[in-house]
This record gives C-alpha cells, structure tokens and sequence, in this order.
C-alpha cells in the first residue's frame, strides 16, 4: 500500500525523460559514471600505496634482522 508500484517509476521515468531529454540524461549518467570510477581509482590508489608501504616496511626488517644475525656471527 505505501510502496512504490513498477509502473508509478515508470511514468516517473517518462515524465524525467520528457522534462530533460535523452541527451542531457546520457551526459548526466556519463558524468556519474566518471565520477565514480575516479572515486574507485582513488580508493585503489590508496591501498596500493599502503601495501607498498608494508611490503617496503617489511623488507627493511628483514634487511635489519639479516644484518643483526651476519653481526652475530661475526662476533662468534
């Protein structure tokens, strides 16, 4: 009773279509669609840069325990 029915979005779809035309609708979904894959971009940019960062923090502790073990052995 209080939901919308499919064919109440339907002439809501028609009457947008009508009052703004099928062009301005095309380049409004292309400027949306735009948007949200520079917004996915960012996010994976930004999780790149974090795994890259762990990847290089990890390393350089390897690098750290390897010069700690060949010091070691040195001392031996």
């Amino acid at each position: 009773m209080g939901g919308i029915s499919i064919w109440q979005l339907l002439i809501i779809a028609l009457i947008v279509v009508l009052l703004f035309g099928t062009k301005k609708l095309r380049s409004l979904g292309g400027d949306l669609g735009g948007a949200v894959k520079g917004f996915k971009n960012a996010m994976s940019s930004e999780e790149e840069k974090k795994a890259l960062e762990d990847n290089a923090a990890e390393k350089t502790a390897q690098t750290d325990v390897k010069k700690t073990e060949s010091k070691d052995k040195e001392q031996a």
